[in-house]
């Protein structure tokens, strides 16, 4: 059976990034861009009237948007007074020139606070890491390679997925799978390369995001003496695939 199709034309703006408004009160809750635009970094970075707390909430909602390419802010400029009402942008959204500039200058220093954020973001809106049904909280980490072909980035190399990117380490606990702990790569890193510090890192930040027993679920690549070790010392239950090419016959 057929139905007839009802077309309706309004004036009204049909604006496809409004869920952006959600990002920006749950960031307004909180001291991060005040934090931000505290940090001293070289004062001859150009468009010094924009604020550090205004470049990180435009690059927040670009990757809130699936974005993370520095000339995609160039779509902001279609509609600026929604994106910077909606992020709560204070000054102006940068160009992508201004912005790019600025995550140099400011690079790797704010990662611990980011993940300081991040905590609270989470506990701060109620969020509590289901447990599975034996009582455990699982926390799920693990390599997983980009696909930057046919870019210059640097740290782009060739990945063990046979493509050129970058290889990151993430760790998600509950069975909701919340992001509690990440790590940018190069794309030629060993996965156990550097994972005995982010394990480290990890169960410090899952203990502040939730009281129940942790439960590491880590795949062969970080089948590991070292990672065993830490995850004993540190009262944590673990599963991890064995590798078998680590094994002699």
């Amino acid at each position: 059976m057929r139905k007839n199709i009802s077309v309706e034309f309004t004036n009204e703006r049909i604006i496809p990034s409004g869920g952006l408004a959600v990002v920006g009160a749950i960031l307004g809750k909180s001291d991060f861009v005040k934090r931000c635009n505290r940090m001293k970094i070289d004062c001859n970075h150009p468009q010094r009237q924009i604020k550090n707390g205004d470049i990180m909430l435009t690059y927040i909602g670009m990757q809130c948007m699936g974005k993370p390419s520095f000339d995609a802010v160039r779509e902001m400029d279609d509609d600026p007074d929604f994106y910077k009402d909606a992020l709560g942008v204070c000054y102006a959204i940068p160009s992508a020139e201004t912005l790019r500039q600025r995550l140099d200058l400011v690079g790797g220093s704010m990662r611990r606070r980011i993940l300081d954020e991040n905590i609270h973001m989470l506990k701060s809106n109620g969020v509590a890491p289901s447990k599975l049904p034996c009582g455990y909280a699982p926390i799920d980490m693990d390599v997983s390679p980009f696909d930057n072909s046919k870019t210059c980035k640097e740290g782009v190399s060739r990945t063990y997925k046979g493509c050129d990117g970058y290889a990151p380490m993430f760790a998600y606990i509950g069975r909701e799978g919340c992001l509690a702990d990440l790590e940018l790569r190069e794309g030629k890193r060993r996965s156990q390369k550097g994972a005995p510090e982010f394990l480290k890192e990890t169960i410090g930040v899952c203990r502040r995001l939730t009281d129940e027993p942790l439960l590491f679920r880590l795949d062969s690549g970080n089948d590991s003496a070292e990672n065993i070790g830490i995850l004993m010392e540190n009262g944590c239950h673990f599963i991890i695939k064995r590798n078998l090419r680590k094994e002699s016959e």
